[in-house]
């Protein structure tokens, strides 16, 4: 009677001694048994296919495979036992082109219902793919795949520096691991810095504008400025596009030049202000005071509020030569005593506006609604030409 050694395809421990007699299904029936495996192919130690069981000799080694190709137990990395209910096996997964050695155990029992569990608790359930030198194919993060192995190793959250908790919390979620992305999400959301909505003071805002050059442009583009003190201030040539200086004190300000597109200035207090060449298009000043505001600019110059909301506001007595007022509202505005000399006024809404002791020499009025609106002690006529196309 003859015998031989059995080992699984690719490996040289776990053999077994077993007796060969019958034929070639016979042996592999016995194999079967033996190895816990579904044997289907034997090879010899050169990785020859024996397809007949007289070719096999007394004390022979054969590797016995479910299929696969002759893999060398010299050559192979993999050092593997896969019979089914096996967990204490080591294995390599081949992720994103780097390798990670570990035990079937520490994939399957920290999280069975993960998708790393299902892969390989059993063989050949997923298919998993294997690369020449029969590690398991993944195509993941390898810098994101290493914190969540060795969370699978001894149950803790370690994150080295530099790695983003972002990617490993995907991971996480793409092999299922939940209780470990349950930790990421709180470990994120305890990294991110809260966001301050306050308003910026007087003293920090005093604070940039003696570091800054006065004729550089301080970009306060979108600040918040809510409420802030900001009177008796040089804020020439500031960006304050889409700024929130609602309510804010303002009064005797040099705003000269400054940029107020679309800015929010309801409710604020700019009495006294210098506006000369001030840039407020689009911008929201419902309900502001304006009253003895120099918009006149002596070098040419002019002041641009094209489209403002204005409604309400109060900007009695204010030097508004040649200012462009165009398609801005300015229903229920006080201009009393106003200079709007040559002022383009084309469109705008003055329902039930205060004209009275205005100039209007040269004023733009065409097409602008006049509906209620008070011309009492006017400085100048008002000729048709200047409101009738």
């Amino acid at each position: 009677m003859r015998r031989v050694t059995v080992f699984v395809n690719g490996t040289s421990r776990n053999g077994k001694v077993v007796a060969v007699y019958g034929t070639l299904t016979d042996l592999l029936s016995v194999a079967t048994n033996k190895l816990g495996i579904k044997a289907c192919n034997l090879y010899n130690g050169k990785g020859g296919l024996i397809d007949d069981i007289a070719l096999i000799r007394d004390d022979d080694v054969l590797y016995v495979s479910e299929g696969d190709p002759f893999f060398d137990p010299q050559n192979n990395v993999r050092a593997r036992d896969d019979r089914p209910g096996a967990h204490t096996d080591w294995l390599t997964l081949n992720i994103g082109g780097r390798l990670f050695t570990t035990t079937r155990s520490t994939l399957v029992s920290k999280e069975p219902e993960s998708m790393l569990a299902h892969m390989f608790r059993e063989k050949a359930v997923w298919g998993n793919k294997q690369d020449e030198c029969g590690a398991y194919l993944i195509d993941r993060s390898p810098e994101y795949f290493e914190p969540i192995l060795n969370y699978l190793r001894h149950g803790q959250l370690i994150i080295n520096e530099g790695i983003n908790l972002l990617g490993v919390l995907e991971e996480a979620r793409f092999f299922g691991i939940e209780q470990l992305a349950e930790q990421l999400e709180v470990a994120i959301k305890n990294n991110q810095t809260p966001e301050d909505h306050s308003p910026i003071s007087r003293k920090e805002f005093v604070r940039f504008l003696l570091a800054t050059p006065t004729k550089s442009e301080l970009r306060c583009q979108g600040l918040n400025f809510s409420g802030a003190d900001l009177s008796r201030l040089d804020l020439r040539y500031i960006n304050f596009k889409m700024a929130n200086l609602s309510r804010c004190n303002l009064t005797h300000a040099n705003l000269c030049s400054s940029n107020l597109e679309r800015a929010d200035l309801s409710g604020a207090n700019l009495d006294g202000a210098n506006l000369q060449g001030v840039k407020m298009l689009c911008s929201n000043a419902e309900g502001a005071s304006l009253k003895g505001c120099n918009f006149e600019d002596p070098s040419g110059l002019k002041a641009n509020l094209e489209g403002a909301n204005l409604k309400g506001v109060d900007m009695e007595g204010s030097q508004m030569t040649g200012i462009n007022l165009r398609v801005a509202t300015l229903k229920n505005a006080n201009l009393k005593n106003c200079n709007l000399r040559g002022a383009t006024l084309a469109g705008t809404d003055l329902e039930n506006c205060d004209l009275s002791g205005c100039d209007l020499q040269e004023a733009n009025l065409r097409g602008s609604n006049v509906k209620g609106a008070i011309f009492e002690e006017m400085l100048t006529a008002l000729h048709m030409s200047q409101s009738v196309r």
